[in-house]
């Protein structure tokens, strides 16, 4: 890694010994409180199930609940030459498990801004590997991390020889939670909070997820390193009391080598610990992959013109000078029209000199930020971004973009890393919600969106 200094020395031992019974993984977290067990059962001939279970200490967490993906790869498949294969019900049925190999990893890592100056990754890791014996070269591992904080494990798809793609179309993964647990769920992320036991969840609901269980212990399921996937969130199994399931917002389609977001059950004694202990999402987020992010990266408070004239940005620039707000925002409507593909962010409407309020700004130390609409980002990204930076601003606000499906999300994450090639820093507005992205491309300074703004003071709003 090029930006980040380890303060520790690294410790990795990798054993890859097979399982006593070549089916399962067994992890404990450094501290011991974290435990978790994967597994794969029998359901009937040339049939199998990957289950895992989680405790945190001594106590249920999740019981035995599936895990796994659904593929539907017949078209590329056929397309490739590879046409006689037969196709089990379910992708994951006929693998089975080849070997379980163990590790560990103890690290400190200084984070550009943030809640802590120093981050320390540790955790005890464990990998599952999976094959199919059909004559189809498919495999998959299941990386495990046991971190004191939490749970976490991501699919991996190691490159397939002949090159097929694989289309997700389902996610396996479950959730089975001890009988009376209550989650505090919303259905978007501006929506009010709901408090609903977890077999009462009838339409899918945000993550994280915050949940209390009967046995006194508070757990919050999220995922993280989400830049190339798409939205998954969780409803109740019609099949399974007191038991989650993963909703997939759209398929997603995949070229091997291959990891999937990580999956994250953390667990703690008092639900302030969960926040407290968030540092396990950026852990599982790569290390920053922005060389001089640290010379133009500035986080810091900001204030928004409400008019969009000349003298508006200049009396903003003085009051943000005379009070110590290192920036300020031109919402929309700098460009017109800003919600139409027939909108043009490079020219600014006539009643703002911006080169004016940039050069002003400069003098007084505030930095300027634009917003622009999803419209003008689509269209012109790639040509505004530089002249963005010509024009001397440091950052924008995307207004009202789309992250949902599996096109989008890849969308959005490549507009995070072409702003840094153009030293744009960049604040999200509306439903995005955040998954240790800011780790690798910290010029993500934050993500904003409240229903109360628009619609009234509400007690249960975000």
């Amino acid at each position: 890694m090029r930006r980040l200094s380890v303060l520790s020395v690294l410790f990795v031992t990798f054993a890859a010994v097979q399982a006593e019974d070549g089916k399962s993984l067994h992890l404990s977290s450094p501290d011991g409180g974290q435990t978790v067990d994967f597994f794969q059962t029998r359901k009937a001939e040339g049939k199998h199930e990957v289950c895992y279970r989680i405790r945190f200490k001594g106590k249920d967490v999740l019981g035995s609940s599936r895990a796994g993906l659904d593929m539907d790869n017949r078209v590329w498949e056929k397309a490739l030459g590879v046409r006689n294969l037969v196709q089990p019900e379910c992708w994951m049925d006929n693998l089975t498990v080849d070997s379980v190999s163990y590790s560990s990893h103890d690290v400190w890592w200084h984070p550009l801004y943030g809640e802590r100056s120093s981050v320390r990754d540790c955790y005890n890791g464990g990998v599952l590997y999976l094959s199919k014996k059909d004559g189809s070269d498919y495999r998959t591992n299941i990386e495990v991390r046991a971190y004191d904080e939490g749970i976490a494990f991501r699919y991996f798809f190691p490159e397939h020889p002949k090159s097929i793609f694989h289309k997700v179309v389902a996610d396996l993964t479950e959730y089975a939670f001890p009988e009376g647990t209550k989650a505090w769920c919303e259905e978007w992320a501006q929506a009010t909070f709901e408090h609903k036991d977890v077999s009462e969840i009838d339409v899918p609901v945000e993550r994280a997820l915050t949940l209390e269980l009967p046995n006194g212990v508070w757990t919050a399921i999220t995922d993280a390193d989400v830049d190339d996937w798409c939205l998954t969130r969780f409803r109740s199994s019609e099949a399974r009391r007191s038991t989650l399931e993963s909703v997939m917002y759209s398929p997603v389609d995949i070229v091997t080598y291959y990891a999937t977001p990580w999956k994250v059950v953390m667990s703690a004694d008092k639900p302030g610990q969960l926040l407290e202990n968030n540092d396990i999402v950026l852990n599982l987020n790569p290390p920053c992959e922005i060389p001089d992010a640290d010379s133009w990266v500035k986080p810091g408070k900001i204030m928004r013109a409400t008019k969009m004239t000349t003298e508006s940005g200049l009396k903003v620039i003085d009051f943000c000078a005379e009070h110590k707000i290192p920036y300020m925002l031109f919402d929309w409507q700098w460009y017109m029209p800003c919600t139409s593909h027939d909108g043009d962010a490079t020219k600014v409407v006539a009643a703002v000199d911006m080169p004016k309020v940039i050069a002003y700004g400069k003098e007084r130390g505030v930095g300027v930020w634009l917003y622009v609409n999803q419209h003008a980002l689509m269209k012109q990204a790639r040509t505004l971004f530089p002249v963005l930076r010509e024009w001397g601003v440091v950052g924008f606000k995307s207004g009202f973009v789309q992250y949902a499906s599996h096109r989008w999300a890849t969308w959005l994450h490549e507009l995070v890393r072409l702003a840094a090639d153009n030293h744009l820093m960049m604040n999200i507005h509306d439903e995005f919600r955040p998954s240790g992205f800011s780790r690798t491309y910290p010029n993500l300074l934050t993500q904003e969106g409240y229903v109360a703004m628009r619609n009234g003071p509400m007690p249960l709003t975000t």
